[in-house]
């Protein structure tokens, strides 16, 4: 007879990675569902990463975005695959792998948004093209250096409060320049509420996958108790809350990718090739006009459904 609920183990299993080396073991118990995997739901939770950040660089490559895009989602996809490994293996080698990455994928939309910010600022001058040429290196020279400055301090000190601060100085950044772009440099009612609704549906997406984060941190006895006590397996692998980050934060980067590419092609004043949509009237997307869309689509969120059919149509007027 199969058993669809069982126990967790009384004692701990030896998984076939050996010792845990990372200076991080997470709430998750460990080899509790397989001796390869020694977090299933932190292991698992990655493909959210994968899917999102492979379909950005996809899309981003499809509909002829600027390579600063694909580049943007194959650095967040490194990111899943060594999140994956890291919470696989419990190895230290594997949490810089992970831990690292986090910190250089978010330097390419930092580079993209200081740089945009600044084009915008002097595109009226004369010598705008050389200008703009020569703030692309000095900040890409400038982050590049940080980068590893952070990575050595890192690697020699082994404090992950060092990796947590970095990487939110540069995501916040990243806000703060892309929120004063989009109030000072868009004027279009459809396009404002656009963008204000890409942003704000990523920030709440990552805002939620950190509050279950600090709840897995913060409260680790009271989800084992629950896990053990209540739930089981295999229903206890929804409760690892670590894992839900990995879920919200893949789902808010995408949508924070997309509010980036849309706000690039308005400041690049590129509207005339590009049409932003709304899969399903919630999958945001930035469609090359020359391509057609196969799917229910609106163009605002939660909009009414355009024919595809008449999508040339659209976005003629």
């Amino acid at each position: 007879m199969v058993h669809l609920i069982w126990p967790y183990p009384d004692t701990p299993i030896q998984g076939i990675w050996g010792n845990v080396t990372a200076t991080i073991d997470w709430c998750e118990e460990n080899y509790v569902v397989s001796k390869y995997i020694a977090e299933w739901s932190n292991t698992l939770s990655n493909i959210t990463y994968f899917i999102t950040a492979l379909y950005a660089t996809y899309s981003a490559y499809k509909n002829n975005l600027e390579r600063r895009f694909i580049l943007i989602g194959i650095g967040f996809a490194i990111v899943g695959f060594g999140s994956w490994l890291f919470h696989m293996t419990l190895l230290y080698h594997f949490q810089l792998l992970d831990e690292l990455p986090m910190i250089y994928a978010t330097t390419i939309p930092t580079w993209s948004m200081v740089c945009e910010f600044y084009e915008c600022k002097h595109m009226k001058d004369r010598d705008f093209k050389r200008f703009s040429t020569k703030i692309q290196w000095y900040v890409g020279s400038i982050i590049t250096l940080a980068s590893l400055v952070i990575t050595v301090v890192y690697v020699i000190i082994r404090n992950p409060l060092i990796h947590e601060f970095a990487y939110a100085f540069f995501t916040g950044l990243v806000v703060i320049f892309a929120g004063l772009l989009c109030h000072s440099y868009v004027s279009d009612p459809r396009s404002k509420r656009n963008l204000t609704y890409c942003m704000g549906l990523g920030i709440v997406l990552f805002a939620t996958g950190f509050v279950a984060w600090q709840l897995d941190v913060n409260f680790c006895p009271f989800w084992t108790n629950i896990r053990r006590s209540y739930l089981q397996l295999p229903l206890g692998v929804f409760l690892e809350l670590h894992a839900w980050w990995h879920v919200f934060t893949g789902l808010g980067v995408y949508y924070y990718v997309i509010f980036l590419q849309y706000l690039r092609i308005i400041t690049s004043n590129s509207q005339d090739r590009f049409q932003f949509i709304w899969r399903w009237k919630i999958i945001p997307e930035v469609i090359n006009k020359d391509n057609a869309i196969n799917t229910p689509y609106s163009l605002e969120f939660l909009g009414n459904y355009v024919d595809p059919a008449e999508f040339s149509e659209e976005t003629q007027t």
